[in-house]
């Protein structure tokens, strides 16, 4: 995904098709002049509904269209006829997308390919006099109107569906590992935030297998409070399966690193402490054995933990055999 095509948050307003009115028509006819009811039902307004696309991965295309707007059902007519529904609006949306109103209360969420979920529905049709008839009230000359349209200001936010969340620091390593591990191209450089938005990448395993990985601008300590990047992008996640913790081996202590990520974690959504986790130690090319050996007394104890080379490869395959196993356990 483009660094400058993301987007992963969009406000729509919204206003479904009001239901077309019942008729109250009665059956006229050359030597009838005094027929029945046969007023025809209202046709339902236009649904606006959502509809997952795998092969989207940002929340762009909808971006300048923020009005939503569906057509009004037709309404009855004479011969019980009924009307036109109203032409239902189709958002194409990527898997992750969820919809809550602007106060928060979720609305519905698109995880599956070709998943359809109604946004917003279209009213009723009314009924037409036809249904009213009995044996009392055989000439009804009501008829029901349609049920009115519904106007909301729906948010759809993005959550990346992926199995592992790289979770550090900025320069750690992480985009890095992830354009080495799988076909993403995310921007590498030797300064701070270089990654502004999440990217994705599918990474090959044994025998054809493979898993998603997802890597988001880097966390410091004080993101909760608005620091950095903050914690917008730690919503991609919430919905991966595990968390890989990488540090950089030359950090002055890994130990108090990790337990800020926690931290930060913690604040913005404690359930994401329930994840797997695994703590990759990020550059090891640059120490030997004997250092290596010494880092790895102090590092935190709950946590299994790898020595990994992205330059060099080192381990990076048995960092891939640590996922999957957690993945599957």
């Amino acid at each position: 995904m483009a660094s400058n095509n993301f987007i992963d948050y969009v406000k729509l307003i919204c206003r479904s098709g009001k239901g077309g009115a019942g008729s109250h028509h009665f059956f006229r006819a050359k030597g009838l002049p005094n027929g029945g009811p046969d007023g025809g039902d209202g046709g339902r307004g236009g649904h606006i509904i959502l509809e997952g696309n795998s092969q989207l991965w940002t929340l762009l295309h909808l971006q300048y269209q923020r009005h939503v707007f569906a057509k009004d059902g037709e309404g009855g007519g004479e011969n019980l006829r009924s009307g036109a529904q109203g032409e239902d609006i189709v958002l194409q949306v990527p898997l992750g997308t969820v919809a809550r109103d602007p106060d928060g209360t979720h609305i519905l969420e698109i995880t599956e390919h070709g998943q359809r979920l109604v946004l917003v529905p279209g009213g009723r049709g009314g009924w037409g006099n036809d249904h009213f008839k009995n044996s009392i009230n055989q000439a009804p000359t009501y008829a029901q109107p349609g049920e009115p349209a519904i106007e909301a200001i729906i948010i759809l936010e993005l959550k990346l569906l992926a199995d592992v969340g790289l979770v550090g620091f900025p320069n750690a390593g992480k985009s890095t590992l992830l354009s080495v591990v799988s076909a993403a191209k995310p921007k590498i450089a030797d300064y701070a935030f270089t990654t502004l938005v999440p990217n994705l990448g599918v990474v090959a395993y044994r025998d054809y297998k493979s898993f998603v990985m997802a890597d988001i601008p880097g966390i410091i300590e004080g993101a909760a409070e608005g620091k950095g990047l903050g914690t917008r992008f730690l919503r991609h996640i919430e919905r991966n399966s595990m968390l890989l913790f990488m540090i950089s081996c030359d950090s002055p202590d890994i130990n108090a690193e990790y337990n800020v990520l926690i931290g930060e974690l913690e604040q913005f959504n404690p359930e994401l402490l329930d994840k797997k986790r695994l703590l990759a130690i990020t550059k090891s090319d640059m120490i030997d054995e004997e250092l290596e050996a010494e880092i790895r007394q102090t590092l935190p104890a709950e946590v299994p933990a790898i020595f990994i080379s992205s330059l060099t490869n080192k381990n990076i395959t048995q960092l891939k055999d640590m996922i999957w196993k957690a993945l599957h356990d």
